[in-house]
């Protein structure tokens, strides 16, 4: 569903995404990690279709990143939830549902599973400024959702959010990509990533240094361990080997 193909971001003098290919399958959940200004976020709003990269090619189900046809199937929800403040939540679901043209009831259908998924009922129809950080999470998830997208692109989705909230939201991702959505899930949370991701590919300094399962990775590392462990070592001050199979291409943040 996700396919980057040589994809570079140059930004000046500076080289933010260096000849990344990388592809994320329906049904599949991608755990994308790397340090501060490793490329992640640059990589993330390529795929959206909120920057163009300098050159390759990005595309969601087929179609170029940032067209109509892409973002019918896409949803993403940024680290920092963003409402408007003077409309309640169940107003803020509304006002997506007609952006996206869909059918008024079953819409509303659907804007009451996801009140009741996200466990907003006792403050939907309250004004979004009163929410905590965690109930404007989940509105803003419930609003990725409600067209039922095929891809869903998440940046550092559990800061902030309280124990009840981040099990509700990992339950989520979990449930998206077994219904067969294309989970792209960039963190700073090792354990989260090894807790739900299928795939884990890491980079570093404008590159892809692995990606596969954690077990490929502690092969490739040759390390034994949590994930944090092998996440030090292969970005840390002696670089590993890169193997053939593991690789995909580049980036910075």
């Amino acid at each position: 569903m996700i396919e980057l193909k040589g994809v570079t971001k140059v930004f000046g003098s500076k080289r933010a995404v260096d000849h990344l290919d990388l592809q994320v399958s329906a049904g599949e959940l991608f755990g994308f990690l790397g340090p501060n200004g490793a490329g992640k976020t640059t990589t993330i709003k390529m795929v959206c279709g909120l920057l163009k990269p300098s050159t390759g090619t990005v595309t969601i189900g087929g179609y170029t990143a940032g067209s109509r046809e892409a973002r019918q199937l896409l949803a993403y929800v940024p680290d920092q939830p963003y409402l408007y403040e003077k409309l309640t939540g169940r107003e803020f679901l509304r006002f997506v549902v007609d952006m996206y043209g869909l059918d008024t009831k079953r819409a509303s259908r659907r804007i009451e599973e996801l009140i009741d998924t996200f466990e907003m009922r006792d403050y939907v129809d309250d004004l979004c400024e009163g929410y905590s950080h965690g109930m404007k999470q989940r509105v803003v998830f419930a609003s990725a959702l409600v067209h039922d997208p095929k891809v869903l692109i998440v940046d550092e989705p559990l800061v902030g959010l309280d124990p009840r909230s981040a099990r509700i939201v990992k339950d989520l991702f979990i449930s998206q990509a077994r219904s067969g959505v294309a989970v792209l899930m960039s963190t700073h949370l090792l354990s989260i990533a090894e807790e739900l991701a299928d795939t884990i590919g890491i980079i570093d300094k404008g590159k892809m240094l692995v990606r596969g399962t954690v077990d490929d990775l502690r092969e490739h590392a040759q390390l034994q361990g949590p994930l944090e462990s092998l996440f030090l070592k292969l970005t840390g001050g002696d670089r590993p080997t890169i193997m053939p199979g593991l690789v995909g291409s580049g980036e910075p943040n």
